[in-house]
Formats: C-alpha cells, sequence, structure tokens
C-alpha cells in the first residue's frame, strides 16, 4: 500500500461555527483527526466524502480530484470511492450478516473493483455471526461486520467517525487489533477521527489536530506529541502523556521486558510476541507520575528515572498542578498537588525524579 496525499483548502461557515482547513496530509497507515467535540472533526469527514453541501474550495487524493469549487467541479458521495464507518456501524437491520456483506461486494463489483468477501469475514472473525440478523448484534460485533462491509467495497480511502464510541473496555480491546488491521485488510489509508488520546496513541502513526474548526498540527504522532500538549484537548483521559520505547530484553523468568526510552531504561510486563528492538507507544497518566527531588531507597515501584523540570502549571483556583519533566527527548507529565508543589520548591531547570507508578502498552484499556 502506498502512501497518499490528501489536499484540503475548504471553507465552512455556519452561525455558530465556521471550518477552514488548508493542509495537506501524508496518508500512511492510520492518520487520526484528533480534537474534542466541537472542534469540527466529523464537519471534516463530511465534507472529504461529499456530504457537507456547504463546504467550498477544493479536495483531492493524489491526482484525483473530488470538489475543486473555483472550476465547477463536484464528484457526489456515491462516486467518490471512500468507506465511510460511522459510530453507530448503519449496517442493515432487515438484513442478516451475509446479507449486509453482499452488498457491499456487489456494489465493489459493479464499479469494477475485486473485493474478497471469504477474507474479509477470516479478517474480522465473523465467520459465526453470518446468519445473524444485524439487529441481534452486540456492540463489538456490529462494529467487526462494519469494518468488514467497509472493506468489502475496495475504497480509496476508509474514514472511521469514533468507532470505538459506546464500547465498553472489554469491547474496545476486542476491536483493537481489528482497527489496527484495517490498512492492511482494506488496502489503502484510513482517517480515524477520535477525542480519545489513547486511541490515537494505539493505533495511528499521522495526526491531524483540530480544534474549533482550524487544524492546530499536522504530522507524525510522535513528533507533534512532543512539540503541543495534546492532554488538554482529550476527552477520553485526564493529563498523559505518550512516548515511545524500544524493547531491549525480554525476561522470561521475571515477566518483564525492559524497553529504551529518553536513553533510560523502563520495566514493564511482558506482551506476548514482544521482539528486542521492537518499538511500542507507551501511555503514562499524569497522575501516577510521582516526583522526589532525591533518589529514593528501595521500593516497589520498578520505574524511578532522573528527570529535568520544565513547565509548570499551576493556579490558585485548583488543587492540582501539572508538571513537565524531560527525560532524554522524551517528555513525561506528572499530576501533583499544588502543596506538593510547594513543599517540593519545584521549578524550571531542577533535577528530579520521576516515580512511574503505572505504565502500560497504549491501548490497553484495563
Amino acid at each position: 500500500m502506498s502512501a497518499e496525499r490528501l489536499s484540503l483548502d475548504i471553507a465552512l461557515s455556519r452561525k455558530t461555527f465556521s471550518l477552514k482547513v488548508s493542509e495537506d496530509v501524508a496518508l500512511a497507515g492510520v492518520t487520526a483527526v484528533f480534537g474534542p467535540s466541537g472542534s469540527g472533526k466529523t464537519t471534516l469527514l463530511k465534507a472529504i466524502v461529499g456530504l457537507e453541501a456547504g463546504a467550498e474550495g477544493r479536495i483531492s487524493l493524489g491526482e484525483t480530484v473530488w470538489q475543486d469549487s473555483v472550476a465547477g467541479v463536484f464528484v457526489p458521495a456515491h462516486r467518490r470511492a471512500v468507506s465511510y464507518v460511522f459510530q453507530d456501524a448503519r449496517l442493515f437491520n432487515h438484513l442478516d450478516v451475509q446479507g449486509n456483506l453482499d452488498f457491499a461486494a456487489k456494489r465493489a463489483r459493479k464499479a469494477g473493483r475485486s473485493p474478497d468477501v471469504d477474507a474479509a469475514i477470516a479478517a474480522f472473525g465473523i465467520g459465526e455471526l453470518l446468519e445473524r440478523r444485524a439487529v441481534s448484534l452486540s456492540g463489538g460485533e456490529s462494529r467487526r461486520v462494519a469494518l468488514a462491509r467497509a472493506v468489502l467495497s475496495c475504497p480509496d480511502l476508509m474514514l472511521l467517525d469514533e468507532p470505538l464510541t459506546g464500547l465498553d473496555r472489554a469491547a474496545r480491546r476486542e476491536i483493537l487489533p481489528f482497527l489496527k488491521g484495517l490498512p492492511e485488510h482494506s488496502g489503502c489509508p484510513v482517517l480515524y477521527v477520535s477525542h480519545d488520546l489513547e486511541e490515537v496513541a494505539a493505533l495511528a502513526s499521522g495526526i491531524v489536530v483540530m480544534d474549533v474548526g482550524r487544524v492546530l498540527a499536522n504530522g507524525p504522532v510522535a513528533e507533534i506529541g512532543r512539540s503541543l500538549d495534546l492532554g488538554p484537548l482529550s476527552e477520553g483521559a485526564g493529563p498523559a502523556s505518550l512516548i515511545e520505547a524500544r524493547v531491549t530484553r525480554v525476561d522470561g523468568d521475571s515477566g518483564l521486558m525492559a524497553l529504551e526510552a529518553g536513553g533510560e531504561t523502563l520495566l514493564l510486563p511482558s506482551v506476548p510476541g514482544a521482539r528486542d528492538g521492537e518499538r511500542l507507544r507507551l501511555f503514562i497518566d499524569a497522575r501516577d507520575v510521582a516526583i522526589a527531588v532525591g533518589r529514593p531507597g528501595p521500593m516497589s515501584i520498578r520505574n524511578v528515572l532522573p528527570a529535568r523540570v520544565g513547565r509548570i502549571i499551576s493556579s490558585d483556583t485548583a488543587a492540582d498542578a501539572l508538571v513537565d519533566l524531560s527525560i532524554g527527548s522524551q517528555l513525561i507529565r506528572a499530576q501533583i498537588t499544588r502543596h506538593a508543589l510547594s513543599e517540593l520548591q519545584l521549578e524550571a531547570g531542577q533535577q528530579v525524579f520521576a516515580l512511574m507508578k503505572s505504565v502500560r502498552l497504549a491501548g490497553d484499556f484495563r
């Protein structure tokens, strides 16, 4: 699957909201469209697919122009080779699962494409669901069927609008592997809308950050995560950190694996299939990071790393403060009480120790 470039130069105005986006987005694998509710994420996706009549400007995928208001070009939604998976799956409830899949495959064949129904059924593990009516499926099952149906349309671009919304933690863990495999199974890039920072960390290689109808940042997730504090824009979690680490050792006896991050070593419970040299993305809740001004003595916390204090965010009206801690090139955020901040007399540039009580792989929704 080759990388595509999505070129956007569009604007839309309503009484209480305006969207203005002028970006070239490099698409490869999963690209997240991230931001809080009301930031314009879904409106942007609807404009891309051709469902926002008020959007003016130009939209193209590679060399294919879908809209150019100046040239009078507008390709209707049904003629854009795009699959759009909504939050609520939107299956045909009067059909069984097989009927839903056959509908998508038939339309793809009419468009000259070659869907592989058996491969999609196997990829999304829905072989036992084929005779079930769509209305009888659980939330997780309906999402898997919707994803398989989207793949069978053989699109050039797949759009997912918060597909994990409304699912409990167990169902989210069930769906995540299928989302990760979507670019491979569909053969096309994926735009994934989310307001959950951990979902983004688990799935995306690129990110478009939005707020109040504008793009704040656009680029690789790891790079944007270091330069922009994404925590305040996330509704799925409190303040948190995303870091990338490399597996350096897997110890079968202790059940731990060692990872290098910022020149320091982190210890995590081993995960099945982890390999030396593999790069993993880690999620650290800011409430799980404590700060010590001196190296503490023996304790049960395994991850105690030297760090340097960066930005401190505190106000007289909040009980807690946020402290940025630099560990090499990595940035970790700690949430501590204002009382602790005062007692430790923390200031920018100070050398301290970060005590990480919990570190987990991004997307391990436990």
